[in-house]
This record gives structure tokens, sequence and C-alpha cells, in this order.
């Protein structure tokens, strides 16, 4: 019995120790208690939790941040994307409107040389799959004063004619739909060698003058205006010009491959000439090829 005592009294000394430690280390932990040798004690036994719990809170803090950051990032590259669509938008829009604005101006000009006409312009609404280089239809029709047989021209030369009407569109044929005929001449003054223009059969965009005498001064360059013959087309407009004169088989006649004035894929928007009061072909040839001339300087001044 008596052997148990100093171990007793021994293990209550360690408890006791245990428990001064303890509490010299909570209190110094706390600052309520200030030893050196305390402190250097708390400070190596907590050291590394509190390492381990500053890199925990750094790495957080870091992941938190690269998490706000692309967040940022993303917003920033939508609202960006955004303004871009925006401004393309936009840009197209300024395209287009410039575009229309030029061909306006054209027509503008055109009806200030052409003052013998009584014009009405129209927008190109429809082509016909079937007959895309024949017929093309226009948003003027007979509640616009439009009726058939009206000629049909650009600023750069003859179009066609109007073939149907209806109350707000009408149906417009092509110069270059092999069933329409119309009646031309060679403008050069020595010359003035008279045909008929016709489409190609083949359906493509070219057009042919016929019905030239072997003998006839018809030559490359040469331009072609309307002759006036048929009850369609006022004399004197232009057509397009002499590309290649050719023979034809077995015949006394030949015939001449013209470059038509209007590119006709490209139309978009046209004139009905409501009323005309004829004047002299060379004057109103002159003031037509004016206006092409000036057209040709402005896109070789655009690709220059």
């Amino acid at each position: 019995m008596h052997t148990n005592g100093p171990v007793r009294e021994k293990l209550w000394l360690l408890i006791i120790v245990l428990l001064v430690v303890f509490c010299l280390i909570f209190f110094s932990a706390k600052g309520k208690v200030k030893i050196p040798l305390t402190n250097r004690i708390v400070i190596t036994l907590l050291a590394p939790f509190q390492s381990a719990s500053s890199k925990l809170g750094n790495t957080s803090s870091n992941v938190i941040k690269g998490v706000n950051d692309l967040l940022t990032v993303y917003q920033e590259n939508k609202q960006l994307k955004a303004q871009v669509l925006q401004l393309r938008k936009q840009n197209m829009q300024n395209n287009e409107i410039a575009i229309e604005n030029e061909r306006l101006r054209k027509i503008l000009d055109y009806k200030k040389i052409a003052q013998q006409f009584e014009m009405k312009t129209a927008t190109v609404i429809a082509r016909d799959s079937s007959t895309w280089v024949n017929n093309i239809v226009v948003n003027r029709g007979a509640n616009d004063g439009i009726k058939k047989d009206m000629p049909v021209v650009t600023p750069a030369g003859l179009v066609g004619y109007v073939i149907k009407t209806y109350d707000s569109y009408s149906i417009v044929a092509l110069i270059t739909d092999p069933r329409v005929a119309v009646g031309v001449m060679v403008q050069r003054n020595d010359s003035r060698v008279a045909g008929i223009i016709k489409g190609d059969i083949n359906g493509s965009s070219a057009v042919h003058m016929e019905n030239i005498p072997r003998s006839a001064d018809v030559k490359k360059g040469d331009q072609i205006i309307t002759s006036g013959l048929g009850g369609i087309y006022p004399k004197g407009i232009f057509v397009g010009t002499v590309e290649d004169v050719q023979n034809e088989s077995g015949g006394l006649l030949k015939y001449a491959a013209v470059k038509t004035a209007v590119e006709f894929q490209k139309l978009e928007d046209v004139i009905i000439i409501v009323n005309s009061q004829q004047i002299p072909a060379e004057k109103l040839v002159k003031q037509m090829q004016q206006n092409a001339d000036g057209q040709q300087v402005e896109k070789v001044g655009a690709n220059e």
C-alpha cells in the first residue's frame, strides 16, 4: 500500500505541471501573460498551425481573386463582342446608305440632263428565276400612272420596256430578252447604219445588232443608240458599244456583238419614261455619253 503513495504523488505532480504549462500556453496565446520563454514555446508549438492556416488563407484568397478576374474578363469580352457586332452592323448600314445615295444622285443628275422626259423612278423588287436576264418586277404600277409599252432606262442607258402592269407593280422586259427587238443605229456621223438589237437565245446577258448589210460601215467601238423606230423607245437613248463584228454564214448580212451600257445583273433602281418630248438625237446622245464618261471616271478613281 505504501509503495503506491510515491507513484500517486508523481502522477499528481505531472498533472499539475501539465496544467500549469497548458495555462501558460493558453494565456500567452491570449496575450494576458507575457513570459519570454513561454512565448517562444507557444510560437514554436503554434507555428505549424499558423503557417498552414496562412497558406490556406492565401490560397483561398488567390482562388477567389482568380474567379473574380475570370468573371470580369468574361463580362468584358461579352460586352466587346456585342460592341463589335453593333459597329459591324452600323458600318454595313452606313455603306448601304452611301451606295443608295450615290445611285439616287445619278438618277437626279440624269433627270436634270434629260429634261425632255417625264419620268418616274422605280425599284427592282423581284426577278423571274427562270428568266433572270429577261424580266424584272418594279414597284410602280397602274396606280402610279405606269402603262404598257413605256420605256425603261437608267442613267447608263436603255433597260427595256413595260410589258404588263398591275395596281402597285409592273413587269419589265429587258433588251437581253431574245423576244424583244429594239430599233437602233450607229451614232457615228459618217455611219448612221440602222439595225435591230436582240438578246442571245442561249439566255446570256449578251445582245447583238442584227440586219446589218455586209457593206455597212460598222466597226468595233461604235456607240449604238435607239433609232426611234417602232413606237416604243425615243430616239437617241444609249444602248451600248460594239465589241466585235462578224459576217453571217451563207448570207449578205453581218451582226455586231454589243456590250450593253447597263449592267443587268446589278439593276436596283430604274427610270420609267412616262412621256417624252423629242429633242435632236445628237444632243441627247452627247448628254448621255457625258454622264457615262463621268461614271467611268468615277470607277477609275475608285480603282486607283
